[in-house]
């Protein structure tokens, strides 16, 4: 085979491994799960453990667990707890406010991360299903009563809800917002198709019966998800069931977030190998490749596709100078950012969170591959202050 006929071949499966999560994968999914019948959800209503996972979250505490104790669900089948990841700013003073309403406090006296506390208290919750929420999630009244209704069917083993964000009007904010649009149709064929891929931290339920122990830096709104889904277990995703959260305050603090988001993903697939094997979880393992695994590994085919891109294009083929020429367009449009006239445009901003996203997913692989892993978070409204008060930031 010529070295032309290498670039080629390159060149094109780059080119499909970059489009396919956004151009084949949507519609092929979309068209499968129309075969299915959709399911019904039934009417059960279990006793629930309501988790709220904390750190320095004083800001917002107080208006959660006020959300929480309006929540419309029987109060005698409703337990609320929240998990202290060794809080040092006031969290834990106000979460004991609230004790005679029902509130338990579980707290960590060392910063071990959001997964270290829950393999530690998740087992002492007494709810039948556990109903993981984040501190700035806020319910709607029926939230929880729509999640649980799916467990009267035995085969579900954990139930997505629907996290929507407020209209900001930075651009982060709109980025954030147009792709979570796009997630949440795949989310609900998928639902439909075989089981939605992974969870939502701010609103996800499960049987508390399959919870397993998690390592100190697993990122458990993933890996949950795929134990469950291994060990024969179908998830749901209930678009009536949601809550409201501010998106992302600033890219700095949205790159960070995708970094470690894409560092933790990557080895929690290896950690449920099962999920990837299709002999064992059918339609889900194309549905796991296609919509999570192979978008994290677009940053290696995006320099794959520009750099064959680069020799075809030199030896005078009209066709590979005009896919140059695109590529470049592409890259300078999302630089163009920085500019104060045209950022503030949306193709130039969602140029820019594309590309931004893909760095981040590069250095998650690459920490990954240094052996760097995360355990611990800082909520985003923490390193929004720490960006605006340091021209690096830090975690």
């Amino acid at each position: 085979m010529t070295l032309d006929a290498i670039l080629m071949w390159v060149f094109w499966l780059s080119v499909v491994a970059v489009v396919k999560p956004y151009v084949i994968y949507p519609p092929l999914l979309f068209l499968f799960s129309r075969l299915r019948t959709p399911a019904q959800p039934g009417h059960c209503t279990p006793s629930v453990s309501l988790v709220v996972s904390a750190y320095n979250e004083a800001a917002v505490i107080r208006e959660k667990l006020e959300n929480a104790c309006g929540l419309n669900y029987p109060g005698e089948l409703l337990e609320m707890v929240v998990i202290s990841d060794a809080s040092d700013d006031g969290t834990d003073e106000i979460v004991e406010e609230f004790s005679g309403r029902g509130v338990r406090l579980l707290r960590q006296s060392a910063r071990e991360g959001k997964s270290a506390a829950l393999t530690q208290f998740v087992p002492v919750c007494r709810g039948e299903i556990v109903v993981f929420s984040d501190a700035n999630s806020v319910y709607d009244a029926d939230a929880i009563r729509k999640l649980v209704r799916h467990f009267d069917d035995p085969s579900v083993g954990y139930v997505v809800g629907h996290q929507r964000y407020h209209d900001g009007e930075e651009a982060a904010s709109k980025s954030e917002n147009a792709y979570w649009d796009f997630e949440i149709k795949l989310k609900a064929w998928e639902s439909r198709l075989s089981s939605v891929v992974g969870g939502d931290g701010a609103i996800m339920a499960m049987r508390r019966d399959l919870f397993s122990p998690l390592q100190k830096d697993d990122i458990n709104d993933f890996l949950i998800p795929l134990r469950i889904v291994v060990a024969g277990y179908r998830g749901r995703f209930d678009p009536e069931a949601f809550c409201y959260e501010e998106a992302a305050p600033s890219f700095s603090g949205e790159f960070k977030r995708k970094v470690r988001i894409v560092n933790r993903s990557f080895r929690a697939v290896t950690r449920a190998r099962g999920a990837l094997n299709p002999f064992r979880v059918g339609v889900f393992a194309w549905q796991l490749l296609s919509h999570k695994v192979i978008r994290w590994c677009a940053p290696v085919f995006l320099v794959a596709c520009l750099v064959s891109n680069l020799f075809l294009a030199a030896s005078n083929s009209t066709f590979f100078q005009l896919t140059l020429a695109t590529q470049i367009a592409f890259y300078l449009t999302a630089l163009s950012r920085i500019l104060p006239m045209v950022g503030h445009w949306k193709i130039v901003y969602l140029c820019y969170y594309f590309c931004l996203s893909n760095v981040a997913a590069g250095l998650g692989m690459i920490n990954l591959g240094l052996g760097r892993n995360f355990s611990t978070w800082t909520p985003q409204r923490a390193e929004a202050v720490v960006d605006s008060q340091s021209p690096e930031g830090k975690e």
